[in-house]
């Protein structure tokens, strides 16, 4: 879906209720963006914490040893610290 919105000249933009109330922002709520390559993205805090989850999944393979405290763990046994 592509909504054409007007930014006011101090930068504010309004978002359609029913997208807000969709997304649960009704009642107002922090959205994130993502400046891209092809334009701007918007997500909600929830949808910015599922896809750094999913990140992290995709790089890290769901391996449970890639935490940084098991990182840190695995420096010093190899520092000898």
């Amino acid at each position: 879906m592509t909504l054409q919105v007007t930014v006011t000249a101090s930068g504010r933009m309004s978002l359609p209720a029913d997208i807000r109330k969709r997304l649960g922002l009704a009642q107002g709520g922090a959205v994130y963006v993502d400046e891209t390559d092809d334009g701007i993205v918007l997500r909600t805090a929830a949808q910015a914490v599922a896809r750094a989850q999913a990140l992290a999944k995709q790089f890290t393979g769901g391996n449970p040893d890639a935490s940084v405290d098991a990182f840190l763990a695995r420096r010093r046994d190899e520092s000898g610290e």
